[in-house]
């Protein structure tokens, strides 16, 4: 299956202080994603805290996005985990979802090599009932994905494409295998405006979340090749993710998201609360590049 280029949005989790979803909450940012324009949304991504949420909610939070969604725009879910065993779980949670594919990363305790990230991937790819997309994200799991490792895989009919924000590996995909059924979303925020003008069209990120107004503006100038235009977008979505991660990232992305509407806690029940202070500064940022 062939996606359209735009914005892919990782969703936030709302959670209430139990931990179980925030339902109402959760079917508010979907809509608010599809009319601002997404071309595609990832559910319990790594902004989505799927690594922390508890297994009784999980299943529940995939059966209230599926179904707010209703094929809509194609829909991802990660299942993200450290052992074969445990991802297969995951996936027998999604029970018959109307979901598009699952998400993975390589197991985020222990570092892999390459023969041992080929059989991770492709025994779960072999007993997934939907296709898998590989994320790479080895500032968290400390294990890159390589292009040998895409080299040994890319052939399996149910490994579909990548997340990656290494934009020399999707070139090097895209001359290698130019013909392929292999989808690439690069997840390189600070450069989208320029790898849009390089011909990479899907771009993947959290921070669409909460700046669904930027996201749809930026790309509708890209849809008219006023990169210019939508070079300014990206630097009111940059402006605010360099506010809040000077501020306590995954907090103030819950208070961003709670301005925007969507009640609960988006961040790790660790979290500290931010301050008053923390909290002007954020609600200034937002209206200063017109989110609210």
């Amino acid at each position: 299956m062939n996606f359209e280029n735009g914005f892919y949005t990782a969703l936030g989790t709302p959670l209430d202080e139990n931990g179980n979803l925030v339902e109402a909450s959760l079917r508010n940012h979907i809509n608010q994603q599809i009319d601002a324009g997404a071309s595609g949304l990832l559910l319990m991504g790594s902004m989505g805290i799927e690594a922390y949420i508890k297994n009784s909610a999980y299943a529940d939070i995939v059966r209230v996005a599926a179904d707010e969604v209703n094929g809509r725009l194609p829909l991802f879910v990660g299942i993200m985990d450290n052992s074969i065993v445990k991802v297969k779980e995951k996936i027998d949670m999604i029970g018959n979802a109307k979901i598009d594919g699952v998400v993975l990363t390589t197991p985020y305790y222990a570092v892999l090599d390459t023969p041992q990230m080929v059989n991770w991937f492709t025994s779960i790819a072999d007993a997934s009932p939907y296709p898998l997309y590989l994320y790479d994200l080895a500032v968290v799991t400390k294990t890159k994905i390589t292009l040998p490792v895409i080299d040994k895989i890319i052939n399996h009919p149910n490994i579909k494409g990548i997340k990656t924000a290494d934009w020399e590996m999707i070139q090097a995909i895209g001359r290698k295998y130019p013909n392929g059924d292999f989808e690439c979303f690069y997840s390189g925020l600070d450069s989208f405006d320029y790898a849009n003008m390089m011909g990479i069209g899907k771009n993947l990120d959290g921070m669409f979340s909460c700046t669904p107004h930027n996201g749809r503006k930026m790309f509708d100038c890209i849809k008219l090749g006023d990169y210019a235009l939508a070079r300014k977008y990206l630097d009111n979505i940059l402006l605010l993710r360099d506010t809040m991660i000077a501020h306590g990232l995954m907090y103030s992305f819950t208070y961003c998201m709670n301005q925007l509407g969507c009640e609960g806690g988006f961040h790790q029940d660790y979290c500290l609360p931010i301050t008053n202070e923390s909290k002007k500064v954020l609600t200034d940022t937002m209206k200063q590049i017109g989110e609210i």
